[in-house]
């Protein structure tokens, strides 16, 4: 009778551990049998540091990178479609994303709910995994006698020439600012607003900076009096001991959520499925905070000491599609009117 009882726990055992195994490569199945993603992404190598081991550690799943630019990566993806190589792409707008809704697949994070509200994940294929503002960069020894906390303090003739900006026809985080200061001052469409434009460029005395970049570097330097520029290398010079101040404008900053996408097909979608909830995740979103100048979306996530909390800033939201449906004609006006100042 011993004997009998063990053969059946001995077989009920063995029953187990084959479903056991079965349930393990069903699950493999689904993604081909794979333990690796394969990510495309333009993002910075401090950021993928802050996401990316972290991701592989907890999962078990290898990442293959592939890094680029986000225009490449978008053609990439498009290119591949009828057989995709990538199973994520993690970086780039929102526009971006809103122009090639066919070539994601649909996904919503487990914690979306924990995001910003509007930053939410609302289209359905785009999830939000950090902000990026546009601010003001002061230096505080060339502006001394000025207080400065918004963009209608820029229109002080003393400032004429001292004003560093990229072109907003060639740079995103210059055309950001553009799209900023219109909806700040009354709309993207409205006559006060590229008034205001006119008088401030009027201002820029035709010093347009070649980059992004050489926009902070020059008032952060001492070249330039103050920047036109945006929040992730703002904090990041604050945190290095820069002499500089970032104003975030009392009229409303505009903050552009960087986004991430399971591709169409992908091979391994449910390893893909597992990297877009962890972006989002309080632990991920934690790093971003603490060891990267990049803003966190998530609610309760932490920041570093000079990243002012979304809570003390006035906000004011993009509409994307406007800016979609208009953005030749909204560079052409800006265009129009820098050719305008300058045959004068």
């Amino acid at each position: 009778m011993r004997k009998k009882i063990l053969s059946l726990l001995l077989a009920s055992t063995a029953v187990i551990g084959l479903a056991a195994c079965g349930s393990k490569t069903e699950d493999k199945a689904a993604d081909g049998g794979s333990d690796k993603l394969v990510v495309y992404s333009p993002n910075s190598e401090g950021l993928i540091n802050a996401t990316i081991p972290a991701f592989e550690e907890k999962y078990g799943i290898k990442v293959e990178l592939i890094q680029a630019g986000t225009g490449e990566l978008f053609k990439k993806v498009e290119s591949e479609a009828s057989k995709p190589v990538a199973d994520v792409i993690f970086g780039g707008s929102y526009t971006q994303y809103a122009q090639h809704p066919e070539l994601f697949e649909e996904y919503t994070a487990k914690e979306n709910d924990q995001v910003i509200e509007d930053y939410q994940n609302t289209t359905g294929y785009s999830t939000p995994y950090t902000l990026d503002g546009s601010v003001i960069i002061v230096n505080p020894d060339l502006t001394k006698g000025m207080n400065i906390k918004g963009y209608k303090d820029l229109l002080n003739p003393e400032l004429k020439g001292k004003i560093a900006t990229a072109d907003p026809a060639n740079s995103s985080s210059a055309f950001a600012q553009l799209t900023n200061m219109l909806l700040a001052n009354g709309g993207y469409d409205k006559d006060a607003s590229w008034t205001y434009v006119k008088d401030l460029f009027t201002l820029v005395d035709g010093k347009i900076n070649s980059s992004s970049s050489s926009v902070y570097k020059s008032v952060a330097d001492g070249e330039m009096a103050v920047g036109l520029s945006y929040e992730d290398p703002s904090v990041k010079l604050l945190n290095d001991g820069a002499n500089i101040q970032v104003i975030y404008p009392e009229e409303g900053s505009v903050f552009l959520p960087a986004s991430a996408a399971i591709i169409k097909d992908a091979p391994n979608k449910s390893n893909a499925e597992k990297f877009i909830d962890f972006l989002v995740s309080k632990e991920a979103q934690d790093a971003l905070g603490t060891e990267t100048t990049n803003r966190p979306v998530r609610k309760d996530a932490t920041v570093s000491k000079n990243m002012k909390s979304l809570d003390d800033i006035k906000t004011i939201v993009e509409d994307y599609d406007y800016v979609i449906k208009h953005k030749e004609e909204l560079v052409k006006h800006y265009s129009e009117i820098f050719v305008d100042i300058q045959s004068k």
